[in-house]
Parts: C-alpha cells; sequence; structure tokens
C-alpha cells in the first residue's frame, strides 16, 4: 500500500480546500510538511517572527475571502504566534494555524520536564475558535477535517490543529482523501422565503430604514449587493468599525463612522434598522440608548451566519441565520417586485440633511490641519498619491485615530486594522499579507512609532519576498494616548496638593518637593526609521513638513520596492487627536435604558 508522511497528508488536504499561500517559519520538526508544499503548487512565505504569520494569513483572508493559513513549530514557536492567535480570532479573519508538538508518548500530559512542550491546545483553545491535537498519523484527516469544518461555521476566527513531529515527518498508509463537500457546507446559508418577505415589508414600509454593516459583509465579498440595496431604498449605510469599506464613503448615502455626533443622530432617527454581520460589540454602543433608539419604537432586521449573535445585544423584529451576500441578493429582488410607487422623497430629505451635517463636520476636521504636522497630513498626502483602490493598514494610537479621521474610504474591502483588539504592531505583517493577496494592487501602512517598534524586522521580509509596500511611520517618540490620560490625571493631583497645601503646612512641603508636570515613561528615544530601513534593503525617506509628503511618497513608489518613510510629527499637535471624547465614551456602559 502507498505510504505518505503526515506532513505530505496536510498539504495535500489544503490543496484539495483552496489554499495557495501559507506564512510560517520554517522547523525541522515539520520538515515533512512545509517541504510538501511546493508540491502541491502552495507557496510558502517566511516573516522573522511567528506572531507575523499570523497577522500575514488573517489580511490574506481579509481581502481574498479564502482561507488564511500559518504554523509554528512547537514550544517557543507556538509561544510567540499566541498573540497572533488572540488578536485574529477577535477581529474574526478565517485562518487556521498548524502547529508541531513533541513526539506522541511525551506530552498531553507532559512525561516530567520534556523539552520545548507546553500543552499548546489547553493554550489555544480558549483564545481560538476551535483547537485540537491529532493522536495518531489516522486521525491526521479527521482533526484537519474538523478544523475546515469548525473554520467555515458561523463567525470566522482562528482554528487550530496540534500534530505531533514524529507524525508530521513519518511515513504511514496512505489515507483516503475526500473533497470539501464530503465532510462540510460548501453553500453559503440562505434565508426563508418567509424571513426575505418579512425583511422587505419592513424595510418597504419605513418611515426612516438604516443599514448598519459590520465585517460579516466583508466576509460574504457583498460590496456590491449593500450598494444595490441602499441606492433602493434610499437608505443610509453605517458600518461598524470593522466593516470601514465596505460602502464607499464619499457616496451621498454613507454615514462613515468618523462622523460620530451625526452616527448617533441618525440611529435615533431610524425606525427600521437592517444589521447585517455585526454583533453590536461595545464600539457599536451595544445598540444602546442614548446613542440608539429605543427598542420599543426601532425594529431591527439582525442577519448573520453565527446563530449566537442574533439578539444578543439588542433586541429583534426578525433575527435571520444566513450569509450576508445570499439574504441580500434574496431581499433586493423581492423589493423589487413589491416596491411599486414607493415615494422616497421623505428619506432623501432626510439623507440630504445628513450630507450638510457630514459637510460641516468635515470643515471642522479639515481646520485642524492648519497646525503642525500630524497623522492627518500623512493621510491626506498618502490619498492624493495611491490609487483609490490602494489598501491602507492603519495602526497604532493617536496616528491610527488621525488616520481614521483623515482618511475617505472610497473602495471596498481597502483598510486594514485591529478594530476590536487594537494591537500595536499587526499592521506591519499585515500589509505585507495585503500584498501577497492582491499583488496588482498598491498597498502601504500608516503606523505610529511605537507601533513600528513591535515588528521592525518584518522590513527585511518584504525586502526579501519583493513585496513593494510603503510605511509611513509617524514619529512623535512618545506614547502620547498614555502620555495625555497621564498628564490630566497627574494634574488633578498636582492641583489638590496645592489647595491642600495653602492650608496645612504638611502638603505645602509636599508641595514644593513635587517636579514639574511629567508623565511616567511615556517619552521615547528616536529610532532613525529611513535609516533602519536602508540597513535592511529597503528605500528610506525622512519628512518633517507636510509639503515634503507628496514627493517622498512619490519617489518611494518609484523604487518598486518595499519603503519606509519617516515623519516626524508635531508631539503636542498629535496628542490632541480628533473624538478622544467620544473614543473614551464609547469605553463607558451606555447610560440609556
Amino acid at each position: 500500500m502507498d505510504k505518505m508522511k503526515g506532513g505530505d497528508v496536510i498539504a495535500r488536504m489544503l490543496k484539495v480546500e483552496g489554499v495557495e499561500k501559507v506564512f510560517g517559519i520554517i522547523d525541522g520538526t515539520y520538515f515533512g510538511f512545509y517541504s510538501s508544499l511546493r508540491k502541491y503548487g502552495i507557496d510558502l512565505i517566511t516573516p522573522r517572527h511567528e506572531t507575523s504569520a499570523a497577522h500575514m494569513a488573517g489580511a490574506y483572508a481579509r481581502i481574498t475571502g479564502k482561507l488564511g493559513v500559518c504554523m509554528a513549530s512547537n514550544g517557543p514557536g507556538v509561544a510567540n504566534i499566541l498573540p497572533g492567535v488572540a488578536v485574529e480570532n477577535g477581529e474574526g479573519n478565517r485562518v487556521l494555524l498548524i502547529t508541531s508538538t513533541r513526539r506522541t508518548g511525551i506530552g498531553y500530559p507532559d512525561r516530567g520536564g520534556t523539552y520545548q512542550y507546553f500543552n499548546q491546545v489547553g493554550v489555544i483553545k480558549p483564545m481560538a475558535k476551535w483547537s485540537g491535537a491529532a493522536p495518531s498519523f489516522a486521525r491526521v484527516p479527521e482533526m484537519l477535517r474538523r478544523a475546515f469544518r469548525k473554520s467555515f461555521q458561523g463567525r470566522p476566527g482562528v482554528v487550530h490543529v496540534d500534530i505531533p513531529e514524529n507524525i508530521m515527518n513519518g511515513d504511514d498508509v496512505a489515507p483516503a482523501f475526500l473533497e470539501p463537500s464530503q465532510y462540510r457546507l460548501t453553500d453559503p446559508i440562505s434565508p426563508s422565503a418567509a424571513q426575505v418577505d418579512k425583511a422587505a415589508d419592513l424595510l418597504l414600509n419605513a418611515s426612516l430604514p438604516i443599514i448598519h454593516a459590520g465585517s460579516g459583509v466583508i466576509h460574504a465579498l457583498a460590496f456590491d449587493e449593500l450598494r444595490e440595496l441602499a441606492e433602493l431604498l434610499h437608505a443610509p449605510v453605517l458600518t461598524s468599525w470593522a466593516a470601514r469599506g465596505v460602502f464607499p464613503e464619499d457616496h451621498e448615502l454613507a454615514v462613515p463612522m468618523i462622523h460620530v455626533e451625526l452616527n448617533h443622530r441618525v440611529r435615533n432617527d431610524a425606525d427600521v434598522v437592517l444589521t447585517l454581520g455585526s454583533r453590536l460589540g461595545e464600539t457599536d454602543w451595544w445598540g444602546k440608548a442614548p446613542y440608539w433608539r429605543q427598542p420599543a419604537q426601532q425594529q431591527m432586521i439582525q442577519v448573520d451566519n453565527d446563530e449566537d449573535v442574533l439578539g444578543m445585544n439588542k433586541p429583534t423584529a426578525l433575527a435571520v441565520l444566513a450569509d450576508a451576500r445570499v439574504f441580500l441578493r434574496a431581499v433586493i429582488d423581492t423589493i423589487k417586485s413589491k416596491r411599486g410607487a414607493m415615494s422616497l422623497n421623505g428619506r432623501k430629505s432626510q439623507v440630504s440633511k445628513y450630507a450638510e451635517m457630514r459637510k460641516a463636520h468635515r470643515a471642522q476636521l479639515d481646520e485642524r490641519l492648519s497646525g503642525g504636522m500630524n497623522a492627518g497630513h500623512v493621510t491626506r498626502a498618502c490619498e492624493s498619491i495611491f490609487d483609490k483602490n490602494a489598501i491602507c493598514a492603519i495602526d497604532g494610537g493617536n496616528t491610527a485615530i488621525w488616520a481614521h479621521f483623515y482618511r475617505t474610504v472610497k473602495s471596498p474591502n481597502t483598510i486594514l486594522q485591529t478594530a476590536k483588539f487594537g494591537m500595536l504592531g499587526a499592521g506591519v505583517a499585515q500589509t505585507l499579507g495585503a500584498k501577497v493577496a492582491a499583488p496588482d494592487k498598491q498597498v502601504y501602512c500608516i503606523i505610529g512609532d511605537g507601533a513600528m517598534g513591535f515588528q521592525p524586522q518584518e522590513i527585511e521580509t518584504a525586502v526579501r519576498n519583493k513585496l513593494a509596500v510603503t510605511y509611513l511611520v509617524c514619529c512623535d517618540k512618545q506614547w502620547g494616548m498614555v502620555k495625555m490620560n497621564q498628564q490630566f490625571t497627574l494634574q488633578k493631583y498636582r492641583k489638590i496638593v496645592e489647595g491642600l497645601g495653602q492650608k496645612f503646612s504638611t502638603f505645602g512641603a509636599l508641595n514644593e518637593s513635587l517636579p514639574p508636570l511629567d508623565s511616567i515613561n511615556t517619552d521615547l528615544g528616536e529610532i532613525k526609521w529611513d535609516k533602519l530601513a536602508e540597513s535592511m534593503g529597503a528605500h528610506g525617506e525622512r519628512v518633517n513638513a507636510p509639503d515634503q509628503l507628496k514627493p517622498a511618497i512619490e519617489r518611494s513608489v518609484a523604487t518598486g520596492g518595499c519603503s519606509v518613510i519617516h515623519c516626524d510629527v508635531d508631539p503636542v499637535t498629535h496628542m490632541w487627536a480628533p473624538s478622544l471624547k467620544a473614543f473614551k465614551d464609547m469605553h463607558q456602559e451606555p447610560t440609556g435604558k
């Protein structure tokens, strides 16, 4: 009987699932796996750190709609990838992690002092969508099929299969191979005709229906259908932070997230909400008043492929378990057959008012570009140079806020971020994963110097793999968001002490010993990012004024390779990012009933 290495079995099963790329660092413990990839036409792309492999796989999955695959070797390799597992699962990206573990018989449980071993499944299981180990060669196909099945069920996330190194690299009898349709659903979930009919009636009869789009629209690649329904109903489109880019933000019906107060207004005006692929989580204010209309006055149609989230945070008038794209297509067709002489005058008048409010807020934001250089200037310069469909990764604290508020997303699925986790440094590898996913598109990253410091070694990964990406590092040499919070706190403390010092001599003495208003460990030393880039073979530039940005970006793009632009931003201006109060309020429990 024919024999195969365990790793060869894995590679062949990936090929059947349509996998074309795997991200990870090589190691002898799974040589039998990665050495088989080329045989099946699968490219192996190696970063410098395992957590970058997870972020590359996550970005690749988000841009393509395909399964992203990464790998890590037992012990330290798996320990290194854990941050990436937490983030990519939290962001809801469809990723398969394959790890090696020590040979059978000395782990699960630990024999006692086993080298480079820990309970990898036990650690990953609570932070992933699913995690399991293959105890024998014969069960490798079964465990992989479970992982694939879990991966395509409900909300995407990270699934993990752990395989002993002696199984990965050893030979055994080749198993029977199955097609995906033989072990998992391969067609998207469809709504019932009755659900579609009811949804159409609710939307047609509403005074002001709105659409709240979540990242489920991205995973369903339902951009065209979303736009068609919005235009058919003349319904405003709002998104979760994670779904920025599912709808063009220069469209008359768009209500971009950056217009925070306008979002509150629209959500309170609407009598019917169509929620697509969103859990209505914390950054959506949990769907609660005063940021949303009271449930008794607002009917919600919630569509999701994960039954657990239906009605979780906001009561539904209609809960629909379905793929967003399939639902949208069905409801569009039904509305077209029903709408008759539906009047849109009232909706158009309301939408026009929103457009004026959006325009006024945009003007207020633009006034802030008259001060010292900040990441808003960087973002605007990028928009003037890069294509409309260029992919932009956004990373950092205040840098991320500035970038979001000054970028207008005009093309679908062109924003990468960690909206749920706010993970510093993830954007470095997301940029690379996006370029692998979309080699014909321009890809760039706007990132803070603190965030860039987490994974700068991946500049070399870009150079080695000939990935033409541009990093714009906004340098204020501080943890700016934290520094501002500290200064508010320390200022309050100083005022208390000074007030007491006027009454009591003891406190007066303490007041005299207080150092000047400062912060605690928030300042950073300088890293010359342009020079660091050059040391790894990339192109480097340094700018310190807004008028220097465009020429530097043009020169960088013209190199046709990886570029890093060191952007010196004003540290004081940069701390005062837009809508900081709204950002803080977003993390408090809504006070409405």
